[in-house]
């Protein structure tokens, strides 16, 4: 009977080998196809790209370097130069005459949903999750293509996606998920139709079940949901604080949670070395947050002075969009959402100035929801912003400060090492812009045309100077 039950035991082995990315042949006690210790002859010399004759913003400056090189090997500067390196005999070197061009870090994205960005709400609601899977590969390879080689996922399934990607089974970003995001009954996370209210205990709506919201109407639940994505995964937790746009339910003055809730998960996500960010407006939302212990407000159009002015003494971050109406929305004029969108949008020139008068850390994100063409403006949301910054300060928002926002997620951050810097150690996440956006922020809105090199840990996905 023993003899029976071991090759099942083994397949099973070898299917949690090959979910962790473990070749299967370990679990039959198979020879690997690589020897343990390969002969010194054989082993492969390490990937190395030169960059030479580029100026750099190195995304803590105001002002490019002089003429200088830089060194990659594996995944990580090796070497910054204003005289020539020498070329490394130990590596497999491939050169990028950079012409004057400017290197930069890679742009990140603090707050994105990747999952539900380029697909109407409708079919994201009633769609097969496998194809909701497939749309999302195709924009985390159109996001990395864009030049955003990090990105902040703030709620959603999008933690296999993340795996699929640091597998080297699909191309994106760099991703820091939050998994799904969690929200109250009636909070800008329920998605469920108002016929599934009342819910019957122990029932999972379907956002629920494809782990792209949790409901939560406790401390105790919201300690246990919390607690559920950290075990998957989640770099940091998403709360939803009061109302929004994209909901059905709540208009946007709705505080959502109680202290003691949000408290619950503050704990849960400090006790795993890592934050909670909430989505909040109003004052008395942020407010509630701040006294539970969030550590990132994400929204807040709708703050005043007072509250800003807690913000900045408390050291909590502000991750702000570039929210303003232009005309064009997802939503029809005139709907319940479209009104509420309007609203909300109306106070964001006042949140970008209190921003400013306190100096408060200021995020930059997108958040793009079910719309395709929208989420392929990525790079010209950020050229937005010198509306209310200098083109450097965005520039530096973009990479070296919303690196430190990632950095928040401390050891529960997936990959470690310095990003958002070009500096000898920093992990290599690096774009060759043709032409220099400090002097042009426009340069970032048509990453197609000006971004001739993009790089995300020593590995090249575009070359257009080949």
């Amino acid at each position: 009977m023993q003899l029976r039950r071991r090759p099942l035991i083994r397949s099973l082995l070898a299917a949690c080998l090959l979910a962790q990315g473990l070749p299967a042949a370990m679990a039959h006690g198979e020879p690997s196809a690589e020897p343990a210790e390969a002969p010194a002859a054989a082993v492969a010399k390490p990937s190395a790209v030169l960059f030479e004759n580029v100026r750099i913003f190195n995304g803590t400056a105001d002002r490019l370097s002089p003429p200088s090189h830089v060194l990659v090997v594996g995944n990580q500067i090796q070497a910054i130069s204003s005289t020539p390196i020498a070329t490394p005999a130990d590596v497999n070197l491939v050169k990028v005459a950079g012409a004057g061009r400017t290197l930069m870090p890679g742009l990140i994205d603090a707050h994105t949903h990747i999952m539900f960005s380029s697909m109407s709400k409708l079919a994201i609601l009633t769609s097969d999750v496998g194809f909701v899977n497939v749309v999302a590969v195709k924009e985390a390879h159109d996001t990395l293509m864009r030049g955003f080689t990090s990105i902040r996922d703030l709620g959603g399934p999008s933690l296999g996606l993340k795996k699929g990607i640091d597998l080297g089974l699909a191309t994106g970003p760099r991703i820091w998920s939050s998994g799904a995001f969690i929200s109250q009954t009636g909070g800008h996370g329920d998605f469920r139709l108002p016929v599934d209210l009342p819910a019957r205990p122990g029932d999972f709506s379907h956002s629920e079940r494809v782990a792209a919201a949790a409901i939560a109407d406790s401390p105790d639940m919201v300690r246990q949901r919390a607690r559920e994505q950290l075990a998957l995964g989640a770099s940091q937790i998403k709360m939803m604080a009061g109302g929004g746009v994209s909901s059905d339910y709540d208009p946007l003055d709705v505080t959502q949670y109680t202290t003691a809730e949000l408290r619950a998960g503050v704990e849960a996500a400090e006790n795993w070395g890592t934050y909670v960010a909430v989505h909040a407006y109003t004052p008395r939302a942020v407010r509630q947050a701040i006294e539970a212990g969030v550590k990132c407000i994400d929204h807040g159009q709708m703050l005043d002075e007072p509250t800003a002015k807690l913000m900045a003494e408390k050291g909590v971050w502000w991750s702000l969009q570039p929210f303003v109406d232009d005309g064009k929305s997802a939503f029809a004029e005139g709907s319940p959402n479209r009104i509420k969108q309007k609203q909300m949008m109306s106070g964001t020139e006042t949140a970008y100035a209190l921003a400013k008068k306190y100096k408060i850390k200021t995020a930059w994100g997108t958040d793009t929801l079910f719309n395709a063409k929208e989420a392929a403006q990525q790079g010209q949301k950020l050229a937005q912003m010198v509306r209310w910054y200098s083109p450097v300060e965005v520039l530096k928002m973009a990479t070296s400060g919303n690196a430190e926002l990632l950095a928040l997620s401390g050891p529960r951050s997936p990959y470690p090492g310095k990003l958002g810097v070009v500096q000898e150690g920093a992990l290599a996440d690096l774009i060759l812009v043709d032409g220099d956006p400090i002097a042009n922020i426009n340069l970032v809105a048509d990453a197609a045309k000006n971004f001739v090199v993009i790089m995300k840990d020593g590995k090249v996905y575009k070359n257009t100077l080949r």
